[in-house]
């Protein structure tokens, strides 16, 4: 497929990155300024220029199809000077050498622009190495001429320019395939269609979508089939598949097999994205190369790496038996150490290269994720879609809240470096008196307390610049209280009321010990960039009711359009049940294990197979399971244990054959309540003896008072509608096909309310 006439854009930095790159994959620990720090910085350099120096200069230049831009850092036209501002703290002379060398690519690329655009013959370039530590600025200029500067510029566009053409090429042919690309299954199931519809109408709106799909339709398929062919009518880079759990991505990848398949010409670059600790091939060795033999030389042997890795995917579009499909984490894995290179850092760089790329919601939504800092860096046009999207509230939450506890501080004291001990003393001192004034067990402070606040930032600091003058220090308790400073440190500067500042005191005299907490109550002001950043987004889930707990919590933006798929189910596959004689409340739950264990033994006798048997908590579980256990001996009885491990987890859910009988007790919320598929024989019912509304304590009074400030409906964003969606999450393991039968048993008088039923699927009748 011809690109011919076509323009490849490419920012700066990633044209030099791709270039100028050479030598080891050097991660030792040296701090590094936080991005507020490094603003911070640039900032203040640029305070100390005269009034002719012109900040942020937007510079952009064409060589074949090539389109170069970026931003040089600053121009003093006065002295004829362009800058590089580079952030750091510690030794300079420490920086290796294939950093200081990405600098001045990416310098003499921006003088070559800047001398084009304003007919200048010559140049004195600057590299500004501002140390945020003692606020000094270390300058490295040199002369450089017109001319020269062109050269530099046209030979790194030319090492570049064979792969923009063969990506020009590759992005052709793809969007022409995915113009022709038809559904991979001869028809859509009932609701797929109206799903796939209201995806492909979010791209064409550029808006947000929240779409609430019911289980069994095919939403994976239904998701990434019309975005693909957006991809092509809306000129999308990249469409990001962000999951909850690994069986989610597993499922994303299994979506694009199925429609490569039915495609075998479409040169689809799909990739998976794992957790650095997962893909890690030496965890008892440091990331440098001095000690990993996959960090020596990894720049070197880079490129052929992913040259390796992107004919992959060519290869199987061409029809390749041999070749993988996708580019999964056992994909990347092979051909990274075929190469001898990490494959973590490998799966990284690809992902630039990649159309789809599947990931846990952090690579997308937290507040270091890789794929929205690419996406903002290259100006990626780029569609998201977020699988149990029900999940990304409480995700988010952890995402943005950070504790500290004073116990490891305690600890550390005795053992860190003299130079650390004044700093961490007066940390702690301000730790002690915030606990000597404490009002019971937990308290809510109504800001951020400021002389513990200046005490641990001091402190940060100071270990920071610890580390900077002893890079090969090692001490992982210090590391530990560090980055967890700093994460807190971090997080606080954005302290506002979508968040709480909590001190959780226990013990007393000489055992004390407390928790200082930053809770993210809502993830709105976080994440609302990132709704922008993006072309559009969809968050789908079976579970998305009502919509403006969500749109509310998580910022989604004015326009988001809301749709309710319909459910291919219909109310004779399932008999809802109300036991409306029995309350589970915590007052309650001793007098109503026997009236459960009586309803669960008639229905099991009446129709016995395979049973879910939901609670509140392990110990009313244990307690319902015992008492039953007892009264029906003859019923086969399993139970989820606390902390059950990967094996426990499948053995538990093995238990449900097609041929078997019995009733599995779990928690509602746990491992059990969502994401597990037993169609069939394998199970016929449920018994969900609780509404799933979170424990009533302290921490969750505090986010209904918050909610109640913020939304006005306090309760019901705290409690009532995160509790039933776990609830219908449940439920909804019991109908997984349109062949599929069974019961589902709602146990409390609570579910009689008309408010609690109007959360319950549409399609259900209760009798």
């Amino acid at each position: 497929m011809s690109a011919a006439g076509a323009t490849y854009t490419v920012a700066v930095r990633a044209l030099c990155e791709f270039t100028a790159k050479t030598g080891d994959l050097d991660l030792r620990f040296t701090p590094t300024p936080t991005a507020q720090e490094g603003i911070a910085g640039h900032a203040l350099v640029a305070s100390r220029r005269g009034d002719s120096y012109e900040k942020e200069v937007s510079l952009s230049g064409s060589f074949g199809p090539l389109r170069v831009r970026g931003r040089a850092d600053g121009y003093d036209a006065q002295q004829n000077q362009l800058e590089e501002i580079k952030t750091f703290r510690g030794d300079l002379a420490r920086m290796p050498d294939n950093h200081r060398q990405l600098h001045w690519a990416q310098l003499k690329m921006y003088g070559h622009l800047l001398c084009q655009a304003r007919g200048l013959d010559q140049l004195r370039l600057a590299l500004v190495y501002f140390d945020v530590g003692s606020q000094k600025e270390t300058l490295i200029a040199e002369q450089a001429d017109a001319e020269g500067l062109r050269l530099f510029y046209e030979s790194h566009c030319s090492r570049f320019l064979a792969w923009a053409e063969q990506e020009l090429a590759h992005r052709a042919q793809r969007d022409a395939e995915l113009k022709a690309l038809r559904f991979p299954h001869a028809d859509f199931r009932p609701g797929q269609r109206q799903l796939a519809e209201a995806m492909y109408k979010a791209s064409t709106r550029a808006c947000t979508l929240l779409a609430q799909a019911p289980t069994g339709i095919g939403k994976t398929v239904g998701s990434l089939f019309p975005l693909l062919k957006a991809s092509a009518e809306h000129k999308l880079d990249k469409v990001f598949f962000l999951a909850a759990k690994t069986s989610g991505r597993r499922m994303a990848l299994d979506a694009v097999e199925t429609i490569r398949s039915s495609a075998p010409l479409l040169p689809l670059r799909a990739l998976e994205l794992v957790a650095r600790n997962t893909a890690c091939e030496h965890p008892d060795k440091a990331c440098h190369g001095e000690s990993c033999p996959l960090a020596r030389g990894f720049y070197d042997r880079l490129p052929a790496a992913r040259s390796a890795a992107l004919a992959v995917c060519a290869g199987s579009a061409a029809g390749a038996s041999a070749a993988a499909p996708v580019l999964d984490k056992a994909a990347v894995r092979a051909i990274a150490l075929a190469h001898q290179v990490c494959p973590y850092y490998l799966g990284a760089e690809l992902a630039r290269w990649a159309d789809v790329v599947v990931g846990d919601y952090n690579y997308y939504f937290d507040i270091s994720a890789m794929l929205y800092s690419l996406t903002l860096q290259n100006d990626w046009k780029i569609s998201v879609l977020a699988d149990e999207a029900h999940n990304m509230v409480s995700r988010a939450r952890k995402m943005y809240s950070a504790e500290l506890e004073h116990a490891g501080l305690r600890m550390l004291r005795k053992t860190a470096p003299e130079t650390l001990k004044k700093p961490l003393d007066r940390v702690h001192r301000q730790w002690s008196a915030l606990e000597k004034a404490q009002d019971g067990e937990y308290q809510v402070h109504a800001g951020l307390p400021e002389k513990i606040m200046g005490a641990l930032q001091t402190a940060v600091t100071a270990i920071g610049e610890h580390y900077a003058e002893h890079p090969a220090y090692v001490d992982e308790d210090l590391q530990r209280f560090y980055f967890d400073a700093m994460g807190f440190a971090r997080l606080a500067e954005s302290y506002g009321q979508h968040s709480l500042f909590d001190v959780t005191v226990s013990g007393a005299g000489a055992r004390i010990n407390s928790v200082l907490c930053l809770r993210n109550i809502v993830p709105a002001p976080f994440l609302k960039p990132r709704f922008e950043a993006a072309h559009s987004t969809a968050l789908f889930s079976a579970t998305l009711s009502p919509w403006n707990y969500y749109c509310d919590t998580l910022g989604m933006p004015d326009d988001t359009a809301w749709i309710d798929v319909e459910s291919p189910f219909i109310a004779e596959q399932l008999s809802v049940r109300l036991a409306g004689h029995i309350s589970t409340r915590y007052q309650h739950r001793d007098r109503s294990l026997a009236p459960i264990a009586e309803l669960m033994g008639e229905q099991y006798q009446r129709q016995p197979g395979n049973y879910l048997a939901f609670f509140s908590s392990f110990d009313y579980m244990e307690k319902a399971a015992a008492l039953f256990a007892e009264r029906h001996p003859a019923v086969p009885v399993w139970l989820q244990t606390r902390r059950m491990d990967e094996a426990g987890r499948e053995q538990f859910l093995a238990r449900f054959s097609a041929d078997g009988s019995g009733i599995g007790f779990a928690v509602l919320g746990g491992s059990f309540g969502e994401g597990i598929d037993l169609p069939g024989a394998r199970l016929i019912g449920a018994f969900i003896a609780t509404l799933g509304l979170p424990q009533l304590n302290p921490v969750n009074e505090q986010i209904r008072l918050r909610m109640d400030a913020i939304f006005g409906s306090g309760y019901d964003y705290t409690y009532t509608y995160p509790g039933m969606q776990k609830v219908v999450q449940a439920a909804g393991r019991v109908i997984r096909t349109e062949t599929d039968r069974g019961t589902v048993h709602l146990i409390d008088d609570r579910f009689a309310r008309p408010e609690i039923q109007a959360l319950l699927p549409s399609w259900w009748r209760i009798d």
